[in-house]
């Protein structure tokens, strides 16, 4: 699957609340995520333009590796996500994130940051296509609306022009290309 996904930088969150709320959006339970980032031990996921990372969201965590971006109209690119641990696990028994973190730096990977948001995921269908909405407070960064669809490779081109057109109706400017990590670094 491919992950197509653009993000704006949020002045105000209120009125894009609104412009989903009027506009059919189902908004979901709200919560907070942990990501924490790692460098390959023999490759620079910089240079590659790859990421890896580790999320805790609530009970959950999962493992993520995104490709490199495969378009410059928006973030495009090859992604693999699995669940680590689930809820309903036995607590004594499931990995907690900083014992997968353990695992991986065993195996030569080195942790770069984690990057704390909390999120508000919607849902809103849009010509056609459900696409996922999540308006972000990242730590240390601000808000963002992230617009989102994971398609197969033949619906990408698709996913790319209706999330397009979905943040033109809302007023949105132009795209943030770099992911919360790569503004993060930046800004240390």
């Amino acid at each position: 699957m491919y992950e197509v996904e653009q993000k704006y930088h949020l002045a105000d969150r209120a009125p894009v609340e609104d412009w989903l709320l009027r506009h059919g959006a189902t908004f979901h339970v709200a919560c907070n995520h942990m990501d924490r980032y790692f460098a390959h031990p023999c490759r620079d996921f910089a240079v590659t333009d790859e990421a890896l990372r580790l999320r805790r969201a609530g009970d959950e965590i999962a493992i993520t590796w995104k490709g490199p971006r495969l378009s410059t109209a928006s973030k495009t690119r090859r992604e693999i996500e699995l669940a680590l641990a689930c809820p309903g696990g036995r607590p004594s028994v499931e990995p907690t994130l900083d014992q997968w973190t353990e695992l991986l730096e065993s195996l030569g990977f080195r942790r770069v940051r984690d990057v704390a948001k909390h999120r508000q995921p919607a849902v809103i269908r849009w010509e056609e296509m459900t696409i996922e909405v999540v308006i972000d407070h990242v730590d240390g960064l601000g808000e963002f609306l992230e617009l989102e669809v994971l398609a197969d490779e033949e619906g990408v081109a698709a996913a790319q022009s209706r999330i397009a057109s979905l943040a033109m109706a809302m007023g949105c400017g132009a795209p943030e290309r770099r992911s919360y990590l790569e503004m993060v670094l930046d800004d240390a």
